[in-house]
């Protein structure tokens, strides 16, 4: 179980926290161990404000949707309001309240939206802490194969420029290096480059990068300093990931 220490000497991790507990997936007993936390730290708590800025002013683009009519009568039979007279249950039962509606805002966030709000909010803190943000128009999350998120790769066709960045530090044996390669449509493929194996690089993005002649990205696992044939892996794929337009 991960103690408070553990999450200050990893930012990466604070981050990952931070932005599950706003968006509303932390829940149960990681929640609650959380809400703990941030009363005793207060740097936690900013990367917990910086989130909430940016992601809450994002609700106000969202349409609105009706909810089935079946919803809110199960949701008072689960929480156990239909029945109750007592005008102070609710206050009596709030914690068990919030954690619920925590749930249900949690299960209408389908993996693809919540992946689409991160990457939004990530190329919104890098303008935050940039004077000259590249204006991304490409982007790939790349995950491993227990579906994790492992990377967040954006493109600025503009400036020509790829930029990586772990979500996920990697724990890389010294003679290892990872590589990054866009795999054609066609099914060749060609070396992006070495990445590192945590926090955030820029690599060149070739002019002919698109969606459509470039759909899937993929990291491998290579010898120290690559493959050493710009267009043939020697290593396992780790995590991979759709090249999409924004």
């Amino acid at each position: 179980m991960m103690n408070l220490q553990q999450i200050k000497n990893n930012p990466g991790l604070q981050e990952k926290l931070a932005s599950e507990y706003v968006l509303g997936t932390l829940r149960g007993g990681a929640r609650r161990r959380f809400e703990a936390w941030l009363k005793q730290d207060a740097a936690l708590r900013q990367v917990v404000g910086q989130w909430e800025a940016h992601l809450v002013p994002m609700a106000e683009f969202a349409p609105a949707v009706t909810a089935p009519a079946t919803v809110w009568p199960a949701l008072e039979k689960r929480l156990n309001l239909s029945t109750t007279k007592d005008p102070w249950a609710y206050w009596r039962n709030w914690g068990k309240l919030r954690e619920d509606l925590a749930f249900w805002r949690g299960l209408g966030m389908f993996s693809t939206t919540a992946a689409v709000v991160l990457v939004s909010v990530l190329l919104s803190k890098q303008a935050d802490q940039q004077q000259a943000a590249p204006q991304s128009n490409y982007v790939a999350t790349l995950s491993d194969d227990k579906a994790q998120a492992i990377a967040v790769i954006t493109g600025d066709t503009k400036r020509g420029q790829l930029q990586i960045r772990m979500l996920t530090a990697q724990n890389i044996a010294a003679d290892k290096s990872l590589e990054l390669w866009a795999v054609g449509k066609d099914g060749k493929v060609k070396s992006l480059g070495l990445v590192a194996d945590k926090g955030i690089i820029t690599l060149p993005m070739p002019k002919d990068m698109t969606a459509d002649s470039v759909p899937l990205l993929a990291v491998t696992l290579e010898p120290k300093g690559g493959s050493g044939n710009p267009e043939k892996p020697s290593g396992p794929i780790i995590f991979k990931g759709n090249w999409v337009q924004i």
